[in-house]
C-alpha cells in the first residue's frame, strides 16, 4: 500500500458572494471553480479520490446536494440531505491521502474542514474512504479523528 503526504493548501476563504464560473475554487486549488470542481459538478468524472474529496467540499459551499448524493456510495448514501443555511464553508486543509490513484480500486483521505456556524468557528477533522463503484470514485464512510 502506497502513502503518501499531500501538499498543504491554505484554507481557502468562504466567499462574500455567490461562487461563478470565473471565481476561485472554493477548494483552495489555483484554479477557477470552472477549471476546477465545477466540471466535477457538472458531469466529469474524477479521476482520483483526493479530487473527489475537493469537488465534494466545493460542493458543501456551493451547496449542490445533487452532486454531493450522486457521489455517495449508495449503500451509505442518506435519503435525503439537509444543509445548514447557517453554515459557512471556510477553507479545506488536505492532510493525507493513501492510494486512491487511477491504478486503485480504494483510497482514503484525511483532511480538515474549516467552518462558521452559529457565529462560532470550528473544524471537521476526517479520514475519508472512497471506493470505486461502476467506474466512478465515490465516498464511502468516513472516520472522525477529533
Amino acid at each position: 500500500m502506497s502513502r503518501r503526504t499531500a501538499r498543504p493548501r491554505r484554507p481557502s476563504a468562504a466567499p462574500v458572494s455567490p461562487v461563478t464560473a470565473a471565481s476561485p475554487c472554493p477548494c483552495g486549488l489555483p484554479a477557477t471553480y470552472a477549471e476546477c470542481c465545477g466540471r466535477f459538478h457538472a458531469g466529469a468524472a474524477a479521476p482520483t479520490c483526493e479530487a473527489l474529496m475537493c469537488s465534494r467540499y466545493a460542493a458543501f459551499v456551493v451547496r449542490d446536494v445533487a452532486y454531493l448524493l450522486r457521489t455517495w456510495h449508495p449503500d451509505h448514501r442518506p435519503a435525503v440531505l439537509d444543509l445548514d443555511p447557517g453554515q459557512r464553508w471556510e477553507g479545506l486543509e488536505i492532510l493525507e491521502t493513501t492510494e486512491g490513484s487511477a491504478f486503485h480500486t480504494t483510497g482514503t483521505v484525511t483532511f480538515r474542514a474549516h467552518f462558521t456556524a452559529g457565529g462560532h468557528r470550528d473544524s471537521l477533522h476526517e479520514k475519508s474512504r472512497f471506493v470505486r463503484y461502476e467506474g466512478a470514485w465515490v465516498y464511502e464512510t468516513a472516520v472522525f479523528v477529533d
